[in-house]
């Protein structure tokens, strides 16, 4: 995030490896690389390519942190189109992404940067037919930008020879290391070879990021830091979005959608908020549950039991009646009013990044409260980081790539009898799709599906 956006926090420091190597620069790349640079217009390279160049020219494991936008696409095409060697068709370097915009986003820089240099690239994602993507595959590729769920797709058909790949790139790693893709990356590294140079980029590392890039990445691996030093530093990450006060409640939902919180805590400061937002949320489609002083005792102890049991993913409460609970795998906490007392604060953010986990406390603020915010971080040290608006178009696709990327998992488990059943309903969604009628039923299908 820009200074703009991050008004409390530290500022921005670049934190290097202890045995750091010197920066690349652009009159380092080889003569046509540095031709086809300049011509797009990249008459220096940005801080997060001069940095991370050189430990990918030496084979190093790197976990990056970068904010996005800070060009992390030339970060890791640059040093890949300087070790690919053209005469061996054959994929050596997997970039990983998690959305298939993204990929098409990485396969199209990977494009225009090996002009004229003879390196092929193919982006391989679902929502597509196959054809286009196994001739490119069977013609011979350098470089693969693909989609976890579809490239399983093609390696367990045989469709992708991983003999030659020297090295992995993943993009957005808090994401491709989070509950969607992780069983998925988890397959994908058994058909990698052993030793494989592996780099990571994310804007954010939370500590599960850090424990489970060690799956990947040899014992040796090393971070580099461009983004905000304290936010690294801790297991809990404080974020905080501006807000209108009659818009907080379409913000709230906005947020638990872009998240998909595996657990989390909503807080408000008055019971008849906690009600209000139970109906309002469950009205929307979401399993949430209240806790304040108005329920039974007998529905307390069910609705924590359910909370306890991860049976239930959303709970809204206020302070009072959070008293008591102690649960480890609480994600996320949201902060719908921020308190007037600023200890109160750390409580409820305390309630998740615990037992060693990483976690995520999200205020939902408004003009009067930015002034309560800036009093809690200086009283405590905190650091918030403020959010940008949530964009609607990102947030439709990311939802549908998340549920594309759940069907496709689980697709591939069926079994012969259950994947005959399931063709029996290609006629009719070829039918409803149609009309706009069958369009919406389809819709409501997948919604349903997702959001269960």
């Amino acid at each position: 995030m820009d200074s703009e956006n991050s008004a409390f926090t530290v500022p921005i420091k670049i934190k290097e490896p202890q045995n750091k190597l010197p920066d690349f620069l652009v009159e380092n790349l080889p003569e046509n690389l540095m031709a086809t640079v300049k011509g797009l217009g990249w008459n220096e390279l940005m801080p997060v390519q001069k940095k991370t160049i050189p430990y990918m020219m030496e084979g190093r494991d790197m976990l990056i942190q970068s904010k996005t936008g800070s060009g992390k696409t030339g970060a890791f095409l640059l040093p890949l189109l300087q070790v690919i060697i053209p005469e061996h068709a054959f994929p050596q370097a997997l970039i990983l992404v998690p959305t298939r915009e993204l990929a098409l986003q990485v396969h199209g820089e990977a494009e225009k940067l090996s002009k004229g240099l003879g390196i092929r690239s193919c982006a391989i994602f679902g929502g597509v037919g196959f054809e286009h993507q196994l001739h490119a595959l069977r013609t011979g590729v350098h470089l693969i930008v693909a989609t976890p769920g579809r490239l399983l797709d093609h390696a367990q058909r045989g469709n992708v020879d991983f003999n030659s790949i020297r090295d992995l790139i993943l993009d957005e790693a808090d994401e491709m290391l989070g509950m969607g893709f992780y069983p998925d990356m988890q397959r994908i590294r058994r058909y990698l070879p052993k030793q494989i140079s592996c780099t990571m980029f994310s804007a954010t590392i939370p500590q599960t990021v850090k424990s489970l890039a060690r799956e990947f990445q040899r014992p040796n691996s090393d971070f580099l830091s461009l983004s905000y030093d304290q936010v690294i530093a801790k297991n809990l990450e404080h974020r905080y979005y501006a807000s209108d006060p009659m818009g907080k409640d379409s913000l709230l939902i906005k947020i638990l959608e872009w998240e998909n919180p595996d657990s989390c805590m909503v807080f408000c400061n008055m019971k008849k908020d906690v009600a209000y937002l139970e109906q309002v949320l469950s009205d929307y489609g979401f399993r949430a549950k209240a806790l304040s002083g108005d329920i039974s005792q007998r529905e307390r102890e069910q609705v924590l039991g359910e909370f306890r049991e991860n049976k239930l993913k959303l709970l809204i409460c206020t302070d009072v009646a959070a008293r008591g609970i102690d649960v480890s795998h609480v994600s996320h906490v949201i902060v719908f009013d921020h308190p007037s007392d600023h200890e109160v604060y750390v409580h409820r953010s305390g309630r998740t990044a615990r037992a060693g986990r990483s976690g995520l406390a999200i205020s939902i603020i408004t003009p009067v409260e930015e002034i309560e915010i800036q009093k809690t971080a200086a009283d405590f040290g905190i650091s918030f980081i403020k959010m940008p608006p949530i964009n609607e178009e990102e947030l439709a696709s990311r939802i549908r790539q998340r549920a594309e990327a759940k069907l496709d998992r689980e697709r591939r488990f069926l079994g012969q009898k259950q994947n005959e059943r399931m063709r029996r309903y290609l006629p009719m969604v070829e039918e409803l799709s149609q009309n706009k009628e069958g369009k919406e039923l389809l819709a409501y299908l997948l919604d349903s599906y997702y959001w269960r």
